[in-house]
């Protein structure tokens, strides 16, 4: 914890040649796309897609989940889609899973997270069970992680579309929807290709 309270403390010398960029960010934000990905720590998503402040307007969940949309219920996921895409109108929503993710290991093994209700109750969330006395549905991709993240990846996306705010947006051709895939181990970054269930190399 010192070290980054050290950097906090130095941060705004070690800007001081960029308060000009920081001044206009704090006039108001116009970032380029909504990023939603995993609370994981290793995953920065700032640091392999080069974003600059006010380039990325992030949401970060465990696992990255977006839970389907009920118009009822208080959300913190719902409520930051519906601000990213009605006040900022951005353009892109990316879904960007990852490697090694702890969510995915609670999926493929569900006796791991046994002691901990809450992360097990937000995992159902996550699409992959057709009722929630009943175990995880994950389509015969067994217990190979890297499938089990890609095809949770391509399952959230399918649950922002139930957004009719959304909907309306892709069906009008102002926002689209990506799906992404991040390697911890090598920093590489995939994409899942239109109307396939494959991810390739960006």
């Amino acid at each position: 914890m010192h070290t980054l309270i050290e950097h906090a403390r130095t941060f705004p010398t070690k800007i001081a040649d960029q308060r000009e960029e920081f001044a206009r960010l704090a006039r108001g934000q116009q970032p380029q796309a909504l990023f939603i990905s995993c609370s994981d720590s290793r995953v920065i998503p700032a640091m392999f897609t080069g974003a600059r402040p006010g380039d990325l307007f992030e949401l970060r969940t465990a696992g990255n989940i977006v839970p389907p949309y009920r118009g009822q219920v208080a959300c913190a996921v719902a409520g930051s889609l519906e601000f990213a895409v009605q006040a900022l109108r951005v353009p892109d929503v990316v879904v960007c899973g990852h490697s090694h993710c702890g969510a995915v290991q609670g999926l493929i093994r569900e006796q791991s997270i046994q002691t901990m209700p809450l992360v097990r109750r937000w995992l159902s969330r996550a699409g992959h069970r057709p009722r929630a006395d009943e175990p995880w549905q994950l389509q015969g991709l067994g217990e190979y992680p890297t499938a089990v993240a890609q095809h949770n990846v391509l399952t959230q996306l399918d649950h922002l579309r139930s957004y009719p705010f959304i909907a309306l947006r892709i069906s009008s051709g102002r926002l689209r929807l990506h799906g992404w895939y991040y390697t911890v181990e090598t920093g590489e970054a995939l994409f899942a290709m239109p109307g396939t269930r494959a991810f390739k190399p960006l």
